[in-house]
């Protein structure tokens, strides 16, 4: 999601001379406090970073954004399809705005919207380390938390990271390659320092830097501890909008910055209980991220397929799907519903950080005529719940209803078939079972909602995608 650009300060410029390129006049508030509060920093080089290792691995628990929470489960749809929607749109609005010449501003704004998530994971920062929670996002890469001193930050269950404390923290320098890799980097004072806006109400700014990371320690991990040193991260001082009670975010997208690309090696996997479900969900990492030993449901077998590179959004997940059956049925879709477009716009992306499925306008209105066929009830819409596909669920007595299978083709012969549980829900205050999918004018995201027990494998460094039908709860 982050694309690679040389720093703007290849000196030590003046700060305003220098953040003038990035059009201060939208930005001058959050920068001078930030200018303000460089200096308090340390500023040591920067180590050489290279954790890749074949025999690294751990794991770590997923925890629902909104799992601790009393809001009742009709409350949590709505809230997961909200967050759903306002990713959609900012996700989709990417590649749009992924091109040199774009307003780095305006085009950071969306990153941070996109980067609202739906799990969170524990891990430690710093030495001592600093247990905390952050959020898990397959769809950005940047990893960061919020920091002491904090001159402006939101609320979050453990303390703020404070450097001073930390043996091991290392600000980084404006020449340094990792600060070239962030969306725009600025410096002040020779540091690197980086500030995206996530929408209207969020953003981050800080220090970027290097730190020692602790994983698969802490209560519902692993035995397994593993010690990382010299990952870059973003130590925010200055942030707004919605940590969903964590303290952070931690990015594992395909981009240089996430921690899939700077830990090794580039695997990773989680298993998604079902949703709703008081049972957490699981993540592996590297040498756990293994699916031949998955404790299979059936006798499903593994299946794969690869990852496609889109030029204009590099760090995302996207698949080349080939169509959707509705049980035995291949829907008449043409396949240009799913292709990437010569902008960069289209194509379909599988993303834990989205709750529901968005399909193509055209692709949704197929699977909904398909449903209409296989299911005798009248459709209706839940403006309550804000889907548009639905049915009065239960059926009359005398009516026999069978939801079938919903299958998605996917390049190289893998399907992914989703049984009536992972894409229809029953939205309990209206009693209508509805589809968890919207339409989409500008490609396809495939929700975690979808992604219900499956044991789904991202092989970053091979560019491989694989999945297994799982009991997520019990393995």
């Amino acid at each position: 999601m982050r694309r690679t650009m040389e720093s703007p300060c290849s000196q030590p410029p003046l700060p305003v001379e220098c953040l003038s390129r990035y059009h201060r006049s939208k930005m001058p508030d959050l920068v001078l406090l930030l200018i303000l509060l460089v200096p308090t920093m340390s500023s040591l080089p920067a180590a050489h970073c290279d954790n890749n290792n074949d025999d690294v691995g751990f794991q770590l628990t997923l925890t629902h954004v909104d799992a601790s929470t009393s809001y009742t489960k009709p409350q949590r749809l709505r809230r997961a399809i909200a967050r759903s929607k306002a990713r959609a749109a900012a996700l989709q609005s990417l590649a749009a705005v992924a091109s040199p010449v774009v307003d780095p501003i305006t085009a950071a704004r969306i990153l941070v919207t996109a980067s609202t998530g739906e799990y969170v994971v524990g891990l430690a920062i710093g030495t001592p380390p600093l247990y905390y929670t952050a959020i898990m996002d397959t769809g950005s890469d940047l990893i960061w938390t919020q920091c002491a001193p904090c001159l402006l930050c939101v609320d979050q269950p453990t303390p703020y990271f404070d450097a001073k404390r930390s043996a091991t923290y290392r600000a980084l320098p404006c020449r340094s390659p990792r600060c070239g890799q962030l969306t725009y980097p600025a410096c002040f004072q020779r540091v690197c320092v980086y500030q995206y806006y996530y929408g209207d109400t969020a953003s981050t700014a800080g220090v970027l830097a290097n730190e020692t990371f602790t994983f698969g320690a802490g209560a519902g991990n692993s035995s397994t501890k593993v010690v990382a040193p010299n990952i870059s991260f973003g130590c925010g001082s200055i942030n707004a909008g919605d940590l969903a009670n964590s303290s952070g975010m931690v990015g594992f997208g395909r981009g240089p910055l996430s921690l899939v690309s700077q830990l090794g090696p580039s695997r990773f996997s989680y298993c998604l209980t079902s949703y709703l479900s008081p049972t957490p969900s699981r993540l592996y990492f590297g040498a756990f991220a293994n699916l031949n030993s998955t404790n299979t449901s059936s006798s499903s077998p593994v299946q794969s397929t690869p990852f496609v590179v889109n030029p204009a959004l590099p760090s995302m997940y996207f698949l080349s799907l080939k169509g959707i059956s509705l049980g035995t049925k291949r829907l008449p879709i043409d396949p240009v519903a799913f292709a990437i477009n010569d902008d960069g716009t289209g194509g379909v992306i599988i993303d834990s950080g989205t709750s529901i499925t968005w399909l193509q306008q055209d692709a949704y209105e197929a699977v909904r005529r398909g449903l209409l066929s296989a299911i005798p009830l009248p459709a209706a819409n839940d403006t309550d719940i804000g889907l548009d596909t639905c049915f009065p669920w239960p059926p009359p007595p005398n009516v026999t209803v069978t939801v079938p299978d919903f299958v998605f083709h996917f390049d190289g012969g893998a399907n992914m078939t989703l049984p009536p549980e992972n894409y229809m829900l029953i939205a309990s205050t209206t009693g209508y079972l509805c589809l968890a999918m919207a339409p989409s004018g500008a490609g396809t995201i495939i929700g975690n909602y979808q992604q219900q027990n499956l044991h789904v494998l991202y092989d970053v460094a091979n560019s491989l995608l694989s999945f297994v039908t799982a009991p997520c709860d019990i393995i």
